[in-house]
């Protein structure tokens, strides 16, 4: 196939991150190409909550009305512990938004199609060369293309990341929880529900009920593939004593605890988005609503470099800023982990937290904060 000479920015990955930032350079002026190397988008539905951060940045890109009538849920929560974010102020969506992020990918795809921003699937980034004017990638599909920049936006085992040279510090997952979507079971609904043998968390919609758990004191494994669902089910049965084995699974699989950083989010002309930047449990969607955050900083000064507005110097506050905020949001993360996962020695620190959650000024700091809307995170 042929070079493509009139694209000023390649987007690597077309997940919800590499869709938001595609649209959002388009409906900016700017001419975009996204690659990915799936074949056709994802049938499972991992993050599904929007917070009131990612609600506004989405209403000033244009985007948010693309995604109708979104179910608020008032609730929240800090390491299972629970939060009022419909309390929160300082933002007109207070709360937390609900869509499966299948709905959103397809609802961002259309978007997309509406601006006429090509999508080329079944071509994975396999080799990238940039130059005082430019970077050219090659595809796994054959396709050479061109460009001003290139934004990573193709999740934590990022391969753009990895061409730019840039490395990605930090600790490998050390527990995990197991989740699987399941039809035909009939189990109560349930929050971090934290029993003897470890955690569980259940939650049905629409006939499919979403589980997770995990027991405490098991090491997260080295897996080469998900989990088959008589390994999710015994597990289950293990922390809360039902069978869910004669459910009929939908989709299986397992996420951990790893923390990991980009040492930086700019490499030249090559930039990170979202999980090629940060790796984190994606504890309350805040890997989801991260990532869609980098995207909505990272369009008005990519668009305006593109448009000859700006020097290449607001790229490098793009990348000082949200490395900033990449690194709070993982702290806070890290606390919610131990929070939810760690056993009975974590007890006596919940026990005196959920004390001070009782005190308005500490309850609202934390809302903030997994609100997206905190100093420091907005």
């Amino acid at each position: 196939m042929g070079t493509d000479v009139d694209i000023d920015v390649i987007v690597v990955g077309a997940g919800p991150v590499g869709l938001l930032l595609a649209g959002g350079l388009r409906a900016a002026g700017a001419r975009t190409l996204v690659l990915e190397r799936r074949a056709a988008p994802m049938d499972e539905s991992r993050a599904s909550t929007l917070n009131a951060r990612t609600m506004e940045v989405l209403a000033e890109l244009g985007a948010l009305s693309r995604l109708g009538g979104l179910p608020r849920e008032p609730r929240g929560h800090f390491g299972g512990l629970p939060l009022d974010l419909g309390a929160v102020g300082g933002t007109p969506y207070p709360g937390q938004w609900k869509i499966p992020q299948t709905e959103l990918e397809a609802r961002f795809g259309a978007w997309l199609a509406d601006l006429g921003v090509p999508v080329r699937r079944g071509a994975a980034a396999e080799a990238l060369e940039q130059d005082a004017t430019g970077v050219t990638v090659t595809a796994s599909d054959g396709t050479v293309v061109r460009g001003s920049y290139v934004v990573g936006c193709d999740g934590v085992g990022s391969t753009v990341r990895a061409l730019a040279g840039i490395a990605f510090p930090g600790r490998a997952a050390s527990r995990e929880l197991l989740r699987a979507d399941v039809r035909g079971i009939d189990v109560r609904d349930r929050r971090f529900e934290r029993l003897p043998a470890g955690l569980a968390i259940a939650a049905t919609r629409d006939g499919v009920t979403r589980l997770m758990t995990h027991a405490f004191g098991t090491p997260a494994r080295d897996r080469e593939g998900p989990p088959d669902f008589a390994e999710f089910a015994a597990t289950w049965e293990r922390v809360t004593g039902e069978d869910v084995s004669g459910g009929e699974p939908l989709w299986c699989d397992a996420f951990g605890d790893a923390s990991r950083l980009a040492e930086r989010y700019r490499a030249g002309r090559v930039l990170l988005a979202g999980d090629a930047a940060h790796e984190q449990m994606p504890v309350g969607g805040q890997a989801l609503n991260l990532g869609l955050q980098d995207a909505a900083a990272l369009v008005p000064r990519l668009a305006a470099v593109v448009a000859g507005t700006a020097g290449d110097t607001v790229l490098d506050a793009y990348a000082a800023g949200r490395h900033a905020v990449g690194a709070r949001v993982q702290r806070d993360v890290e606390a919610q982990t131990l929070l939810l996962l760690g056993g009975p020695e974590v007890t006596p620190v919940r026990t005196v937290l959920a004390e001070l959650l009782e005190r308005p000024p500490a309850a609202e700091f934390l809302a903030a904060g997994v609100s997206g809307v905190a100093e420091g995170v907005r």
